[in-house]
């Protein structure tokens, strides 16, 4: 890797264990961390771009998709966005029919969303590009090497958020389900 120097600091480092002082900011991580997401989610941001669409775009048709019959309460609390940005976001992809919405069961008020067939073939594109990257920064690392970067992103989560979706995630499964380790 080539040294890149800003301000007099070098972004290289020894793959040996962090040597940052407690309290002091770690730089690098902070960094790769900027860098990866700005990759990570740069390859469906060119697809998306063609369809019209942007990152909140991407995030509900991969909640919905993900988790279906998604209630819009818990998909506010997943986004951590206004009603009003989710109507946007969401009436695009209702008129354009990449989402339905539907009432609850038991409760007619519910507003359940559900991907669509045209909704899930996007779905499956974007997820391959990032499977595709995913699996290229995994290269090389056997399943115990695999476990400690989850580990990692799990640990970088907020875990007292009362996010149903996030539980389901954190726990495994999807939401309603019990986890079963």
């Amino acid at each position: 890797m080539t040294d890149i120097n800003l301000k007099g600091q070098s972004l290289a480092r020894s793959a040996e264990a962090p040597s940052t002082p407690p309290g002091e900011p770690v730089w690098d991580i902070i960094e790769l961390l900027f860098y990866a997401y700005r990759d990570f989610v740069g390859d469906a941001d060119e697809v998306l771009e063609e369809f019209g669409f942007g990152r909140a775009h991407h995030r509900v048709i991969h909640f919905v998709h993900r988790y279906p019959g998604l209630k819009v309460a818990d998909l506010l609390d997943v986004l951590r966005i206004t009603k009003q940005s989710l109507g946007r976001v969401l009436k695009q992809l209702i008129d354009e029919g990449y989402i339905v919405q539907r009432a609850g069961e038991s409760d007619k008020r519910q507003r359940l969303l559900y991907a669509t067939p045209k909704g899930e073939a996007l779905v499956a594109k974007l997820a391959g590009l990032q499977t595709d990257r995913i699996m290229a920064a995994l290269k090389g690392l056997d399943a115990t090497g695999t476990e400690t970067v989850r580990r990692f992103l799990r640990a970088m989560i907020d875990h007292d958020d009362p996010d149903k979706v996030l539980q389901a995630v954190l726990g495994g499964g999807r939401p309603g389900q019990r986890e079963t380790r």
